[in-house]
């Protein structure tokens, strides 16, 4: 293959669409979190463009699955908490009135197996590091995978580039689909680095110190986007930017050492891309995950409307500040873990997740959190590493960061208890 603008994310974007006519079938997994709400809007104002057959969540909020289906038409709903399937059945009875209803699956593998039904594209908008399983069931199966679940890439790593073939991947964070798009511009040989934004999270300009007291519900009232607590406490800490380096170095192959992360308050750039010749291309819309999203199910065509534009004729600030890597480490821990690979990676979103919610349940502060994921990664050291990750390497490292993360937190909150 030439060293071209296509070829510069080979082998895993810019994907070959299916011809036929008709509506792209797709599967939402995640239907009910923040991306998969805004996938299915997106989806109802579309109905010639996307035709989904399959839902999945958790199972927590089983009304507005229900919902979902019955505009959609679904044929298939799973959720992964086998409890949840009388409710759901409930839900679904009430609004399609004696007709037939969709098929339930439920359990934990009911997400990989609606990723790997006959379907088109596959849009993984599941939270945490349990769509890696749905990730590598769709990818296996053929189907493109419009990824919103970064931490599937993170924590697998090699095993999802490993089953993914030439075009599987489309990157749906918003960060990931500008340079996607801004890498079009150039080849492999062009680009000069890459530049992934970053708003800052509510914290942005505290030092260390005045980070040390700072509560759940500031940590949660997040400037810009509207997202799951997660997510929301992930980008106060900057977890978030520093899962997505990693997730840019293995979408785009660019090393570490040239993907920088930056600092932009407004959110409008949502990444850049610097080429050789001292051009930079970014690419700018209003904070709105529908754009990404669009890009993710209908690339390589663009979806008319698909989220607000800007208004040229208002007067605008956009400002760009240098990460202050010692108020907020986490991006510097994501690259070292990123270097040493393996089972690293998982290592510390595992013991991240384990801190977030120890965090929001109020036990550990929000200094804490980074103090904690650091020192598991410390303790893990780099076994797993080289080229024979498995499956079960992944599990094994990130069930022994979860159990190291909550001693540690249990440690420190018996400390505080006795001060």
């Amino acid at each position: 293959m030439t060293d071209s603008a296509a070829s510069l994310a080979d082998p895993h974007l810019v994907f070959d669409p299916a011809t036929g006519d008709g509506p792209k079938d797709v599967v939402i997994l995640g239907s009910t979190g923040s991306i998969g709400t805004q996938a299915v809007d997106l989806v109802l104002r579309n109905p010639d463009r996307f035709r989904v057959t399959a839902l999945s969540a958790n199972g927590g909020r089983v009304d507005l699955l229900a919902e979902q289906a019955h505009r959609l038409g679904v044929r298939t709903v799973a959720v992964a908490r086998e409890d949840a399937v009388p409710a759901l059945r409930e839900a679904l009875a009430a609004r399609y009135k004696g007709g037939p209803l969709p098929e339930i699956i439920a359990g934990p593998d009911a997400s990989a197996a609606v990723a790997a039904s006959e379907c088109h594209t596959v849009l993984n908008g599941i939270t945490g590091s349990i769509g890696l399983a749905p990730t590598l069931a769709a990818l296996e199966a053929g189907r493109t995978l419009a990824l919103a679940n970064k931490e599937s890439l993170i924590v697998g790593g090699p095993l999802v580039t490993a089953v993914a073939k030439p075009g599987q991947i489309i990157p749906v964070d918003s960060e990931h689909a500008a340079l996607f798009q801004a890498l079009a511009a150039g080849t492999r040989a062009d680009v000069r680095k890459l530049v992934v934004t970053a708003s800052g999270g509510p914290f942005r300009g505290r030092s260390k110190a005045e980070l040390a007291n700072v509560t759940v519900e500031e940590a949660l009232a997040h400037p810009t986007w509207a997202m799951g607590p997660v997510i929301t406490v992930n980008s106060a800490t900057l977890v978030n930017k520093g899962l997505e380096v990693i997730e840019a170095h293995l979408l785009y192959d660019i090393p570490f050492e040239r993907i920088e992360v930056v600092v932009h308050p407004q959110s409008y750039v949502h990444s850049m891309v610097e080429f050789t010749d001292g051009s930079t291309l970014a690419q700018a819309t209003p904070p709105d995950m529908r754009g990404p999203i669009a890009i993710g199910l209908g690339w390589p065509e663009r979806v008319p409307d698909a989220a607000p534009a800007f208004d040229w004729s208002k007067a605008s600030t956009w400002e760009f500040h240098p990460l202050d890597n010692e108020a907020f480490p986490s991006v510097d821990l994501a690259r070292h873990v990123g270097r040493l690979g393996g089972t690293a990676p998982a290592v510390f979103n595992a013991a991240n997740e384990e801190c977030v919610d120890a965090f929001l349940r109020g036990a550990l502060p929000f200094n804490g959190i980074m103090e904690t994921v650091t020192r598991v990664v410390e303790e893990h050291g780099t076994p797993g590493t080289g080229t024979t990750l498995t499956l079960p390497d992944v599990l094994e490292a990130e069930s022994w960061a979860r159990t190291r993360a909550r001693e540690l937190t249990a440690q420190t909150a018996s400390t505080e208890a006795r001060a």
